[in-house]
This record gives structure tokens, C-alpha cells and sequence, in this order.
């Protein structure tokens, strides 16, 4: 069975926030007015934490690029009354957006916060209307969002690979954070198959997993720094 994740090199990534523009256009991601943003309501599905490491003057940045963790144990869905966000086969932690019914269960049960709120409706300019993603339906008001790992990429990957006969490859589905990381810091594939890069990369001697004594699972590993 496919077990989709992600391994995310830190000695890799920049900072850029590349992955953050794309995975906002991808997904159709309304920005907020700056009210919101100073009481924390930006929506960032992909968001860069900078982390500084070391005693001044010796110190430096580590940026960790968070999506959803997407766990194999995830307490998110034990505490939905709707069972609005659920886990599939292939292990994507989804959400169904007509189904919920904002009680925030599952964004307080999170240990990554990475579930967010959407406390008032989306708002598109004439031209920005124009970019919207065809593949990925605008949220309203009232629901919870999160990364989906680009899941409608899957199933465009799927259909194509049906067509054909075969059977999906590595590189038929990358979620768009991966796809646009200039450093190829964010890796993605099955876990579970060996023929695919980010199965042996997990198995690194610098893995590790965020707060992984929680018991939740997470499918994000990271690749510490060597500095």
C-alpha cells in the first residue's frame, strides 16, 4: 500500500519561502488584511519557522518548513463530531470542507497547529480571480483548512497513469512546495517504496520526526543540519 510523505533537508533549505508563495497560489489560499495578521490569522497552509540555534555571539538560523504532518496516528480526527477530516488508505490526513461545521475540535487537538480557521470569507480581486486554480475549490467562511499535499495532483497523476496503463510514478505526483523548492530541500514520494527517494532518505542517520514522542506519526521527517 502507497504511504505518501515528505523528508524536508535542512541543510538544504534557504529560507526562501518559495514553497509558501506556491503552495498559496496552488491552493487557493486567501491572503488577509492586515488586521487579521497581527491576531494571528494569516493562512499559510507550507509556512518557513526560523529557528535560531546557538549562544550569541555564535548563533545561527535553521528554517524548518512546516506543512501539515499528515500522521498516521493523527488526533485531529478522533475529535471531529462530523468526521469532517478523516485519513485515507494512502494515509493523506484530508479535509471536507462542506461537511464541517467550524467547532475548531481539530485545530485545538493539534499539536502542530497547522489546521486554521476561516473567520471571514474569501475576498478575490478581478485579477486575482483570474489565477485561481480550477482543480482546488475556494473555501468559505466558517470551515477549517489545512495542506492537503496537493492532493488533487494525485488524481490528476492517477488519471494520467490510467490512460496509459501503468501504473503512478515517483515524479507523476510531487505536491507544489516540493515541485518549486530551488535547492530540492523538500523531497516527496511513497515511504514505503524503495525505488522512491524519499523512502531511503528517512532511513538517513540525520532523520528525525517533530515532537515525535507524542505518539502521533508524523509522515514529515526532517533531515538535521550538519552544522
Amino acid at each position: 500500500m502507497t504511504r505518501w510523505g515528505m523528508v524536508i533537508d535542512l541543510d538544504r533549505c534557504t529560507g526562501c519561502a518559495a514553497c509558501e508563495v506556491a503552495c498559496k497560489s496552488e491552493n487557493n489560499i486567501a491572503t488577509v488584511p492586515p488586521h487579521q495578521a497581527e491576531m494571528g490569522r494569516v493562512m499559510s497552509w507550507m509556512r518557513v519557522l526560523a529557528h535560531t540555534v546557538g549562544d550569541f555571539p555564535d548563533t545561527h538560523l535553521e528554517f524548518y518548513p512546516r506543512p501539515c504532518m499528515h500522521c498516521d496516528n493523527p488526533p485531529c480526527i478522533k475529535v471531529c463530531p462530523v468526521r469532517a477530516t478523516y485519513i485515507d488508505p494512502e494515509g493523506i490526513v484530508g479535509q471536507i470542507y462542506p461537511r464541517c461545521i467550524g467547532c475548531r475540535y481539530c485545530a485545538n487537538a493539534c499539536p502542530f497547529t497547522v489546521k486554521y480557521f476561516n473567520w471571514y470569507g474569501p475576498e478575490w480581486s478581478d485579477s486575482e480571480r483570474q489565477h485561481l486554480n480550477p482543480d482546488v475549490s475556494p473555501r468559505t467562511k466558517g470551515v477549517i483548512e489545512k495542506c492537503s499535499f496537493c492532493h488533487h495532483r494525485l488524481q490528476r497523476a492517477r488519471e494520467q497513469a490510467r490512460a496509459e496503463n501503468r501504473d503512478v510514478r515517483e515524479e507523476d505526483y510531487q505536491p507544489a512546495c516540493a515541485e518549486i523548492c530551488p535547492t530540492r530541500a523538500i523531497v516527496f514520494g511513497d515511504l514505503d517504496n524503495p525505488t522512491h527517494h524519499v523512502a531511503e532518505l528517512k532511513e538517513d542517520p540525520r532523520a528525525m520526526r517533530i515532537m515525535e514522542d507524542l505518539g502521533t506519526q508524523p509522515k514529515v521527517y526532517y533531515l538535521r543540519a550538519r552544522r
